[in-house]
């Protein structure tokens, strides 16, 4: 049984772990099948959007501990950031869809998504700290600047869990809806975002995420001059058009 299921649709896939009896705990398997399903997802020019979820109650409860412990090897060799790496070779939006625990591991795969939608029965957890090891895909790093520090090492120094309510009043969630309502809510923002133009939606991810590292003045000036280099490549007949069916469409909501 493949450990990473892949589903294409019109414009955006559905990423999601296949481990359901053992909480989609990232097992060796499951680790080299999640990186050959994103690295599809970075081939094919017609994926723009990725929904990335778990199939069960679990998002992802981290690391196979249970497999970790039979190895007899340190935990270096477990510690790689292929994952990590394939999530950011995947150059557009990728939606967390988080259905349950995303426990260490899995809260980190969680943070390296683009927009957060978590089911009501979510809930986050940081325990790298009581099973001895720091984190590594960049959870001590990425957790602060997005809900502050003193939330961030309360998170990481009791291992404590964070219900769906309290990660949207923290910031860290974008939105929490009923458990039976997570996918179509993941969908239709995943829709939404494939009516952007495609070279477009590409790059404004990197002009934030590059640009969020910067200090805002130099951020200003380097998004100034990407701003300029498309507009010499944008024709203003198209940009006129879209801007229409933007505004008819709005129009078409409020009804």
């Amino acid at each position: 049984m493949n450990k990473v299921l892949l589903e294409k649709h019109d414009g955006y896939a559905i990423v999601t772990l296949n481990r359901p009896d053992e909480m989609n705990a990232l097992s060796r398997e499951l680790r080299a099948h999640f990186v050959t399903a994103f690295a599809e997802c970075a081939r094919d020019e017609a994926i723009r959007v990725v929904i990335l979820t778990g199939r069960g109650r679990a998002f992802c409860a981290g690391f196979d501990l249970k497999e970790l412990a039979s190895s007899g090897t340190d935990a270096s060799e477990e510690a790689d950031n292929s994952m990590a790496r394939a999530m950011e070779s995947f150059k557009g939006p990728i939606i967390g869809a988080v259905n349950g625990h995303a426990i260490t591991g899995g809260f980190e795969m969680a943070l390296a998504c683009d927009v957060l939608i978590a089911s009501d029965k979510a809930r986050f957890a940081d325990t790298h700290a009581r099973v001895g090891i720091l984190p590594g895909w960049g959870l001590s790093q990425k957790l602060p600047r997005l809900i502050g520090i003193s939330r961030a090492k309360e998170i990481a120094f009791t291992g404590s869990p964070v219900f769906a309510r309290q990660a949207y009043e923290w910031g860290l969630v974008n939105h929490v809806v009923p458990e039976n309502e997570l996918m179509p809510r993941a969908i239709a923002m995943a829709e939404e975002m494939c009516r952007c133009v495609p070279e477009i939606l590409a790059r404004y991810k990197p002009l934030i995420d590059e640009g969020f590292c910067k200090p805002l003045d130099e951020a200003l000036r380097w998004e100034e001059a990407l701003s300029i280099d498309s507009a010499r490549q944008a024709m203003a007949h198209l940009i006129a058009q879209r801007r229409e069916q933007v505004i008819s469409q709005g129009r078409r909501e409020k009804e």
